[in-house]
Formats: structure tokens, sequence, C-alpha cells
């Protein structure tokens, strides 16, 4: 398996789009595949925030992830996040969830990055928990309740 940033494999804009708007395009009004494909376009990034990582494996797209900018707006403070963790169904607990995280931690402290935020549906903190992320709140955002947690950085 191979990280690699979207920027460098524009081919799986697409997959990645679909992807995202399956799982959580009902969460927006208005919302659709061909705006999701084109907020994507936004994360065509090698150097900068924002950008997303994806898992390839024999050409084959198994999972993506976004560090991005402000993903909740009830918290204008909290700039950088780790968002849009997907891997596809046939390829869930594999680790590769795991992989791509830690690529975008290691991503956002060369950016200089010093704190990471998410949330997530899982309430116990899922994987997250797991991999050192730690609960600050429960909120009802965009009707879901999630969980907001957030991990220190080694800048």
């Amino acid at each position: 398996m191979e990280l690699q940033l979207l920027a460098e494999n524009k081919q799986a804009l697409p997959i990645v789009a679909e992807w995202y708007f399956t799982e959580w395009g009902y969460l927006r009004e208005s919302n659709s595949l061909a705006k999701t494909r084109e907020s994507l376009s936004d994360y065509l990034n090698t150097d900068k925030i924002p950008l997303l990582v994806i898992a390839v494996d024999s050409g084959e797209i198994l999972g993506a992830a976004q560090l991005k900018y402000c993903e909740m707006t009830i918290y204008p403070e909290k700039e950088h996040w780790l968002g849009g963790v997907y891997v596809s169904k046939s390829h869930r607990g594999k680790k590769i969830a795991e992989a791509i995280i830690d690529r975008i931690i290691s991503l956002a402290e060369q950016l200089g990055v010093s704190k990471l935020y998410l949330q997530t549906e899982h309430l116990n903190g899922g994987l997250y928990s797991c991999l050192g992320w730690n609960p600050i709140e429960k909120v009802t955002y965009c009707g879901l309740e999630v969980l907001v947690m957030e991990r220190e950085l080694t800048v």
C-alpha cells in the first residue's frame, strides 16, 4: 500500500467524491455529487492546507482523509482539522485508516500545525481514542450528536 496526496493522483478525485457524497452528502442542503467533486478540487495541494491523503494498492483507491481548516463552524478558534476519514467497505479492518491518519499528522507537523481537531459519531472516540486523541466535548452539529476530539502535535 502506498500513501499519496490527491494532488499526485488526481484521477482518484471522482472516487473519493463519490464516497464522501454517499457517506455524508445528506448533511448539507442542496448538496450534489458534482458539488462534492468541485469542493475536493480545493484539496489538490502538496505543500499547504487543505490537502487530502489517499491510500492506494495496485492502482485501487482504498481510503482517504483530509487535513483542512475549520471543519465545524461552531468552533472558529479551532483552526486545523482531520476530516473525511474513509476506507472503502471491502478494505476496512486492515489498519488503512490508521496509516492515513498517521500520514496526515506527519504532514500537519511539517506544516507547523501544533494541534489537530476532529469530530466523530463514535461517542466513545472509537479508533481515535486508541490513536492518542483526547475528547473535548459532545455536541449536536448538523443534526448529529458527535464527539469533538483533539491531539497535540510535535512541531
